[in-house]
């Protein structure tokens, strides 16, 4: 990595398109689409900055370790990475959605999840499950899943799932009903810590940028 050069991780679909508009306010346009191109790097109309694309998972790990200076992440990635390492400077307040708890239709939720029971619950979010459910005093056996987590209520592997949930169209769409907030969730500005003291100025300077337009957008 060049040492003058900003390098942000992104992952593509909601928090890349969220994000334009704020990399915009800092005068910085995306030259490359990534639906298009199958280029994981991508140039930007400054010289000095570039925008990598990597899975939504794998932000924090980028930053943590220098494969770039900065990145933008969901709150539920970085409680999963644990945040070793970074700076978290902002919250974007993009890809707003929330962290739920969802059962079948029928399911006796409040019956079954008292404190001192156990029940089986399927997610991609095993720390923040796990840590939910021990405020409830829930014991929990965690299923790890990658895919779609609607099946596994409707197939028996679990009686419950911890997701994030937008509209809730998909989980009606498969007979699940929300039956427990767990937190809100929105993406974050993530920061390299020896990048914050090599490139002050213009990691600062992107920083206040984000800051100025993400409050702007909030307010509209």
């Amino acid at each position: 990595m060049m040492s003058d050069t900003i390098t942000l991780a992104l992952s593509k679909g909601r928090i890349f398109d969220e994000t334009l508009p704020l990399l915009q306010a800092a005068g910085i346009e995306v030259t490359e689409d990534p639906e298009k191109s199958r280029k994981l790097i991508l140039s930007t109309n400054q010289p000095g900055v570039k925008v990598v694309l990597v899975r939504a998972t794998d932000v924090p790990t980028y930053v943590q370790y220098g494969g770039a200076d900065m990145g933008v992440a969901g709150k539920d990635v970085l409680l999963e990475h644990g945040g070793e390492g970074l700076y978290q400077p902002l919250d974007l307040n993009i890809a707003r959605c929330r962290m739920s708890v969802a059962t079948q239709a029928g399911f006796d939720y409040a019956g079954k999840a008292q404190q001192g029971a156990r029940i089986r619950v399927a997610t991609k979010y095993p720390a923040i499950a796990r840590e939910h459910f021990a405020h409830k005093g829930v014991h929990v056996d965690i299923i790890k899943l990658y895919g779609s987590m609607e099946l596994a209520p409707l197939t028996g592997l679990a009686d419950a799932i911890v997701d994030l949930v937008s509209t809730g169209n998909t989980l009606r769409a498969n007979h699940l009903v929300e039956v427990e907030k767990v937190m809100d969730i929105s993406s974050r500005l993530v920061v390299n810590q020896a990048a914050l003291k090599l490139k002050t100025e213009k990691v600062r300077h992107l920083i206040d940028t984000f800051a100025k337009a993400s409050s702007q957008e909030e307010n509209e």
